[in-house]
């Protein structure tokens, strides 16, 4: 009889692979120390690239060499921090280099093309969840181990069967034979997919629990990796689709941009054009603005008289002061006429009457409905000929001559007349968001306590006493919350304006020009997208003063629920 013997020398222990792991991390984060800055080098120093796109890079790539330098001395150091920053690093870097390896392998591509063929498939994925389902029945056959292995083979079986039967009928298999024929191509796929790979590979090492015992991580370090990977969809989604554009819009704002030629900086020059302003005294309130402003540069905006003195004033964009000026009225009319109806009817429907739920899902519905949809029926309803507003407007007067009340038909032209078709676009906004706000105003009032309203009943409070010394108080937090929403959907409107008004989005004498409209014809029309993100950041402001005024004032009213 052998016995087979273990050299001690040649078995390697846990602490041994965690040192081989820790010293492969320190040469592999040196080595990105090192591309790092000499990518950043070379990025800087190419002429092809877009400034925008090279600081965007330079950024990223001294990001990562930095991060790549902490990591070699905390882990030369034995510090969790070490471990954690590697991760970090390492994951990153897998993200970047695996979606550039799915564009180089043309996979964005064929997600398109499998999109068309995804339904030719669906009977096999079906029959993948059967097979699925049948291997998780064998608790039907408890004490029978033969039988549950049977069954739990025959699920396997099947799902197996199924999801290849899957990949053919949808062509899948067809694209992944592209995928040699894309690594011979070129060396930019080959470099991505080894990157992918070693950051793969430096991510799974790092998180080995004999490497986490090296760096003597706690469970606070093990809880707080896990919640940032399951936090990092959304974090790097809003880095990548918000965050990352809002800043790149900044820069933006400071170059004459017109999203083909390369932009040049310029400066406050954008921002300086929006707020040129000319105030000049005329010699008489008629007198022409040419006499006095230099037309060349401005454009006569507004004339006002003050002890007895008339003045002109002239700005260099005047259509920026009209879509302000617009917008102004738009949030002055719309947010009262959507907030203080929606204040009473949750009133009302806070009552236990019978029937107050399918009340409150009708009040709801138009602010789940789509725009466009609600947009184009008050088109309709506004249409001056065959419109039911005109036509109820109609039948009132009708009846108010018949009682002896001689009136004139006004036969109002609500989307063609400058002085109605803002005020028609804020009454249909104002309609849509009241169901919105009255089920915000309801959940408030559900919170409010009903012993209050019994204290106040008891002290023989009326009930508009109530609404007023109790309801009102202690809606502070939600009248705040509806309010700052409001504002900023007023502020921001420009769906409503773009569609109901057809063809001529700006209505008649620019009545209907708001901000946004006129950002986006700047920007998406007339391809002035610098000028466009120095108007996004102005109304960006704009609303950041609002919400800070009305946030101030919540704060020195001091309502709250606990009151």
């Amino acid at each position: 009889m052998t016995t087979a013997t273990v050299d001690p020398r040649k078995a390697q222990s846990p602490e041994d692979r965690a040192a081989l792991w820790i010293r492969l991390a320190t040469i592999w984060h040196a080595i990105l120390v090192v591309a790092g800055l000499a990518g950043a080098f070379l990025v800087w120093q190419g002429e092809e690239t877009a400034v925008w796109q090279k600081i965007i890079f330079v950024v990223l790539l001294l990001l990562m060499s930095g991060l790549s330098g902490a990591a070699v001395y905390n882990i030369n150091q034995r510090r969790s921090r070490g471990r954690n920053l590697s991760l970090a690093v390492n994951y990153l870097g897998f993200l970047f280099a695996l979606v550039g390896s799915m564009h180089q392998l043309n996979m964005f591509v064929g997600l398109d093309s499998l999109a068309d063929t995804f339904t030719r498939g669906l009977p096999f994925l079906a029959l993948i969840f059967i097979g699925l389902w049948l291997g998780s029945q064998t608790d039907r056959f408890e004490g029978d181990l033969v039988r549950q292995q049977q069954v739990r083979q025959v699920g396997r079986a099947i799902a197996i069967l199924a999801g290849i039967l899957f990949l053919f009928a949808v062509g899948l298999l067809d694209g992944l034979a592209t995928i040699p024929g894309a690594l011979v191509g070129g060396w930019e796929t080959a470099v991505f997919l080894t990157a992918t790979v070693l950051f793969g590979l430096m991510v799974w090492g790092m998180w080995q629990q004999p490497i986490a015992h090296a760096f003597q991580a706690t469970n606070a370090d093990t809880e707080m990796l896990n919640g940032y990977l399951f936090l990092s969809p959304n974090l790097l989604g809003f880095l990548i689709f918000f965050a990352g554009p809002l800043i790149l819009s900044l820069y933006v704002s400071f170059t004459d941009s017109d999203a083909f030629s390369t932009p040049n900086f310029i400066g406050l020059e954008n921002y300086a054009e929006i707020f040129n302003l000319d105030i000049e005294p005329l010699a008489n309130a008629d007198q022409l603005a040419s006499d006095v402003l230099d037309v060349t540069q401005y454009d006569e905006l507004n004339r006002f008289t003050i002890f007895g003195q008339s003045y002109v004033i002239g700005a260099q964009d005047r259509l920026f002061w009209t879509a302000l000026g617009n917008t102004l009225q738009f949030v002055l009319l719309a947010v009262p006429l959507s907030v203080v109806p929606a204040l009473f009817l949750a009133n009302l429907l806070n009552s236990k009457v019978p029937g107050m739920r399918f009340f409150r899902a009708v009040y709801f519905l138009p602010s789940v409905a789509a725009v466009v949809g609600i947009a184009l029926v008050w088109q309709w309803l506004y249409n001056a000929t065959i419109g039911y507003i005109n036509y109820g407007i109609t039948l009132l007067i009708d009846l108010f001559n018949t009682v002896g009340l001689p009136l004139t038909d006004p036969q109002i032209r609500w989307l063609s007349e400058s002085n109605t078709a803002l005020l028609a676009v804020i009454i249909m906004a104002a309609w849509q968001w009241i169901g919105f706000n009255t089920v915000l105003f309801l959940a408030g009032l559900q919170n409010i306590p009903r012993s209050l309203y019994e204290a106040a009943t008891v002290d023989g409070a009326t009930p508009r006493q109530q609404f007023w010394k109790v309801t009102l108080p202690l809606l502070g937090p939600t009248t705040f919350f509806v309010v700052t929403t409001t504002v900023i959907q007023a502020m921001q409107v420009f769906e409503q304006v773009f569609i109901i008004m057809g063809q001529n989005p700006a209505g008649p004498s620019n009545s209907t020009l708001t901000i946004v409209l006129y950002l986006y014809q700047k920007g998406f029309q007339r391809f002035e997208q610098g000028y466009a993100s120095a108007i996004a950041w102005v109304l960006f402001l704009l609303i950041f003063a609002a919400t800070l005024v009305q946030f101030q004032r919540q704060r020195t009213s001091g309502s709250s629920y606990e009151s």
